[in-house]
């Protein structure tokens, strides 16, 4: 698996008021069960367990781990003002999170954002809560973060997609097998094989991985960038799959052309992403 991850190279500079989306994410170690290599690591089987279910047991941490339960990750802020405590509490919490091994910290330009450590912790989580709250029909929901809906909806993070669209791809690629996302990015063979079959040139480029995750701002989870995400869009760039709005700036907008290429291509369509 390929773990270097060299930053993207910056692209016009931003829209006013919108952050501008800087370092793709560092690849995260294959955790394996919630806990392991952290403080407990050692302790016998008992405490182990015995140290997770105190980590949990607290309204505010659960409260944490409901919201993080969206797919989501977030400032230590904005978990402060969703679970109305100071921030100093939260951040506390947060430690406890962190060390017992629900939670991770991602740094992306001048924020920290909080999100589950991995897909085996949210489904603990997500069981744990369902039983629980045996009603429970959907995970915690919770706002993100505004953005101007053109920005939202599509646009290019660097030189990649982002925003919803980005997702969309995302997603669909995971789902049928091109892309695996747990832990560090990467194109499965038969993401290779479709990435040639839809002219993605997979051709060394520097450092730069084949395929690597940045934190989408508005959707607050990971979208593909590296060479795949990178050409991919240059590629839909130059057929006329996505074009800028008059103006410029990092929006974009999906043709019919468009439509049909990702629908034919990815099973995707314009609900996706709108």
């Amino acid at each position: 698996m390929n773990t270097s991850h060299a930053a993207a190279p910056d692209d016009a500079a931003p829209d006013k008021g919108v952050p501008e989306e800087r370092v793709p994410e560092k690849g995260a170690p294959d955790r394996g069960a919630p806990g392991e290599g952290t403080v407990t690591e050692g302790v016998a089987p008992a405490a182990r367990l015995a140290a997770l279910a105190a980590a949990l047991a607290d309204e505010t941490r659960a409260a944490i781990c409901m919201t993080l339960l969206e797919g989501r990750a977030w400032t230590a802020g904005e978990l402060a003002r969703i679970t109305a405590v100071a921030p100093s509490t939260v951040s506390g919490h947060l430690a406890r999170l962190t060390e017992a091994g629900l939670c991770v910290t991602e740094r992306q330009g001048r924020h920290s954002y909080v999100r589950v450590a991995d897909a085996a912790t949210a489904r603990l989580l997500d069981e744990l809560a369902s039983y629980a709250i045996p009603d429970r029909d959907a995970a915690h929901t919770v706002p993100v973060v505004a953005a101007p809906d053109p920005l939202a909806r599509a646009r290019t993070c660097y030189d990649h997609f982002a925003g919803r669209l980005g997702m969309a791809v995302t997603d669909a690629m995971e789902r049928r097998g091109l892309l695996r996302t747990e832990g560090v990015f990467e194109l499965t063979e038969a993401g290779r094989r479709w990435c040639a079959l839809v002219g993605v040139d997979l051709a060394p480029e520097g450092r730069r991985p084949p395929a690597s995750s940045c934190l989408d701002w508005t959707e607050r989870r990971r979208h593909l960038g590296g060479i795949a995400g990178a050409r991919l869009c240059a590629r839909a760039l130059g057929r006329g799959w996505v074009v800028r709005p008059v103006g410029g700036g990092r929006a974009l907008d999906v043709t019919s052309a468009g439509e049909h290429a990702f629908r034919e291509l990815l099973g995707i369509t314009p609900d996706d992403w709108k």
